[in-house]
């Protein structure tokens, strides 16, 4: 088998707090191939954006290994680190409060060009500004425009842009059209996926919305409270949810069809509980309507065929 381009191993993220460590990210291990977009979901809280940060390195992680291409990206210096941000970028979530407002597009796009030394000369660099413009859809009018000029689809394109301007081979996208309309979710949605296929980005996509993570992802990972419970192809997943609470999501997803809406079981009932110390065992079972005594056990992913891994003990042999 070819060598994924990502992949974590055990990789934890604790925070501590007066009360003990909160687990953000605990015992994690995802692969994404090239040109592969592996969909993280969960609830907010449930460690998905930490997840990220951590494996970017903008977080420093408390245990594991991360591997890109073959090199754990834990043990880089910050020269490395610098490097490897080339290769390795992230698409924030506000694509407003994520730009400096002081500066115009054309300023915001080429910092990062200018930064890392990677091409000199302003004619040079103004030209690499428009092409980059021209990718996302953006018009070369826009450059001296500032950020509240803007609307929400177009800072989240100057944002694409910005992240586009190292020519990485993976970007983070940290739920980058939760802040946007409908509609211009899907145009960025279509801008991800058309510069996937003619760059070769490889994606990880961090979302709590499992209709949109359905529409751009190869592979989706179900978090709660820091752990992973459920990973499988976008299609089983959506054909065959195990886990009570990736069923729970996907039942939550409106439709626009009332008597569906009626004949759909409730949706979970309760809140998170506390991710500081969280006892051994299932995270979900103050939630869950099928939790038994052996939930109390310690939880691991299995393969139940086609590449579906779930953690839970109701399909435990």
């Amino acid at each position: 088998m070819p060598q994924p381009q990502l992949e974590t191993i055990g990789l934890k993220k604790y925070f501590k707090t007066p009360n003990g460590y909160l687990h953000a990210v605990d015992d994690i291990n995802i692969k994404i191939e090239k040109g592969r977009t592996l969909g993280v979901v969960g609830e907010s809280g449930c460690g998905k954006s930490t997840l990220g940060r951590t494996i970017l390195r903008l977080t420093e992680a408390t245990a594991g290994d991360v591997f890109f291409e073959g090199k754990n990206v834990l043990k880089y210096t910050k020269a490395e680190i610098k490097n490897m941000h080339k290769e390795m970028q992230l698409i924030f979530q506000d694509p407003y409060s994520s730009l400096n407002p002081r500066k115009s597009v054309s300023e915001i796009i080429r910092e990062p060009i200018i930064v890392n030394g990677l091409m000199t000369g302003r004619r040079a660099i103004d030209e690499r500004v428009k092409e980059l413009l021209n990718t996302v859809g953006l018009a070369p009018r826009m450059m001296n425009a500032y950020p509240h000029e803007l609307d929400g689809g177009r800072r989240q394109r100057v944002g694409v842009a910005r992240a586009l301007s190292l020519n990485p081979k993976m970007i983070v996208c940290d739920e980058p059209v939760s802040a946007l309309d409908v509609s211009i979710q899907a145009q960025i949605l279509n801008l991800l996926m058309d510069l996937q296929e003619s760059m070769g980005l490889s994606y990880m996509f961090i979302t709590h919305d499992l209709s949109v993570v359905k529409h751009i992802s190869n592979e989706i990972a179900v978090m709660y409270l820091g752990e992973c419970v459920e990973l499988a192809p976008s299609d089983e997943l959506f054909a065959n949810p195990l886990h009570p609470y990736t069923k729970a999501l996907l039942n939550a997803i409106p439709v626009p069809n009332v008597e569906m809406m009626q004949k759909r079981k409730p949706v979970i009932r309760g809140e998170v509980s506390s991710p500081i110390n969280p006892k051994p065992g299932c995270r979900f079972v103050p939630r869950c309507d099928n939790a038994s005594s052996k939930c109390a056990e310690p939880m691991q992913l299995a393969d139940h065929g086609c590449g579906h891994l779930v953690a839970c003990k109701l399909y435990e042999k």
